[in-house]
């Protein structure tokens, strides 16, 4: 039987762990598995689940070669596509076998603990991953039934992330501890270089090549420029939506390029931007490389981030760092307690 580290009373165990999982600690996991639904390779079949050797076994639970399929089948397929070998795709099948062993090693902590989210904590993610996401529960959830996962499935992946975060909550957040000095070594690796003064320049960005899939010469590529800039500038679409189906640059984020100082800038954008006022959209600007348009949404006088401005984050930052750090030698400890066979194939 596994033994758990940094033992302490159940209910002050429960109570931590309840208490910090919050809705707004899950969404960066929670957002992934949104995003591994709607990108990710479909489901295995029916019939491709029928493989049921067992791949390892941990304390008193299997993991069936099947489940190792499964997970690893979306990675499997990018991978087949750009020419991976036999023992490249046997490396992601290992890769997928250790985090099915984590799955049930988290599980046997949850079950002990009594750490299992209920079915209100799942609704409630999923409700907030419909928020933040800008749309309704029902859309969300149709959304993952057209990308070939049942509504059941996804529940329980959500589930399962809840209950890991209780766990971290429980089990390793109180051994983190972070410093003055290491918050400030932080800032000076992404602050420490700024800027001083000038302007900055909050951008979007369409460019279609005319290399790329949606046109094969120069003037096919302004052309469609052309169109999406008539488009937006009629109000008949918004900038990021035609950028989605345009642009060859950023799509899935619509074309944004976020905040960016002038001398950062290209020459050719530099010189077009100067001259645009807030919510401006350029010319078709036809460059060596593919037709290009910019809009500038915001523009501000550059202003440093002093190291008050940026604690706070910087904190959360460091404190995430250290919690992952201190989770996988909590995991390693409990690998090193409990039973573990792997059967020939990854590693036994």
């Amino acid at each position: 039987m596994a033994s758990f580290p940094e033992a302490r009373s159940l209910n002050d165990i429960r109570e931590v762990a309840t208490a910090t999982a919050t809705r707004g600690g899950l969404r960066v996991v929670l957002s992934m598995i949104l995003a591994s639904v709607f990108f990710g390779a479909p489901v295995l079949s029916a019939d491709e689940r029928q493989v049921e050797a067992i791949a390892a076994q941990v304390g008193s639970e299997v993991v069936l070669m099947s489940e190792v399929i499964e997970l690893s089948a979306p990675v499997e397929e990018r991978a087949l596509a750009n020419g991976a070998r036999p023992r490249d795709i046997q490396s992601i099948r290992k890769d997928a076998l250790e985090r099915l062993i984590e799955t049930k090693l988290l599980g046997s902590v949850v079950e002990r603990l009594e750490l299992g989210a209920d079915r209100d904590e799942v609704d409630s993610a999923i409700a907030a991953i419909a928020e933040d996401n800008g749309i309704s529960i029902e859309q969300l959830l149709r959304s993952i039934v057209s990308h070939g996962l049942q509504i059941e499935e996804y529940r329980a992946k959500i589930q399962g992330e809840i209950e890991r975060s209780k766990v971290v909550n429980a089990m390793v957040r109180s051994r983190v501890q972070i410093t003055d000095e290491e918050v400030e070594a932080l800032y000076q690796e992404q602050f420490g270089k700024q800027h001083t003064g000038g302007e900055e320049f909050y951008l979007r960005h369409i460019l279609v090549s005319p290399e790329g899939p949606r046109a094969k010469s120069q003037n096919a590529a302004c052309r469609i420029v052309g169109d999406a800039r008539t488009r937006i500038d009629s109000g008949e679409s918004d900038f990021r939506e035609v950028a989605q189906l345009v642009s060859d640059l950023n799509p899935e984020r619509g074309g944004e390029l976020g905040w960016m100082h002038r001398s950062d800038l290209a020459a050719w954008m530099a010189d077009r931007v100067d001259k645009m006022e807030t919510g401006d959209l350029s010319e078709v600007i036809a460059m060596p490389f593919g037709c290009n348009l910019l809009q500038v949404v915001d523009r501000r006088p550059f202003r440093r981030i002093e190291f008050e401005d940026a604690k706070s984050q910087l904190q959360n930052i460091v404190y995430q760092r250290k919690t992952e750090t201190e989770y996988i030698e909590w995991l390693d400890e409990l690998r090193s307690h409990t039973y573990i066979e792997r059967k020939a194939g990854f590693g036994g």
